[in-house]
């Protein structure tokens, strides 16, 4: 398959990859976007704050770096996701840890299929379309 999950912290995670997949791939073909090769890796705070200094030249913590190599619209990227900022940020709102995850994980992707978020309406398109793929999850699950 063409979404690669990879964990490399100490902690379980537990993911039903294959309905995680379709719900990726979906959200790609809603954008009109193909899938070619997408890899997700769950790293520690740590991990993702040494990739943000060394490939983005950012000393700040973050829940997610998505590397984009995307051609045309077929999406080629890699997403590095703290565990740890997850964990942090779904007590922050009050949701499940995997509902947190879920929504890092579309949000990455969104970034490959040409959102942004760095501006106030543009952030707010993103959380409007990180919540409608979070509706479709039922189907999934």
């Amino acid at each position: 398959m063409p979404i690669i999950f990879q964990n490399r912290t100490s902690s379980e995670v537990i993911l039903n990859q294959a309905n995680l997949q379709k719900w990726l791939v979906r959200l790609c073909s809603e954008e009109n976007y193909s899938l070619g090769r997408l890899v997700y890796t769950l790293v520690s705070d740590e991990e993702l704050h040494r990739i943000n200094v060394e490939f983005l030249n950012h000393d700040t913590l973050t829940d997610i770096i998505t590397f984009d190599y995307c051609t045309r619209n077929v999406v080629f990227g890699e997403i590095f996701v703290s565990i740890e900022r997850v964990k942090e940020n779904s007590e922050a709102v009050g949701v499940d840890f995997y509902h947190e995850l879920k929504r890092i994980l579309a949000h990455g992707l969104l970034h490959l299929v040409g959102y942004a978020d760095k501006m106030p309406l543009e952030k707010k398109l993103m959380t409007l379309k990180e919540d409608y793929y979070l509706s479709l999850l039922p189907e999934f699950e």
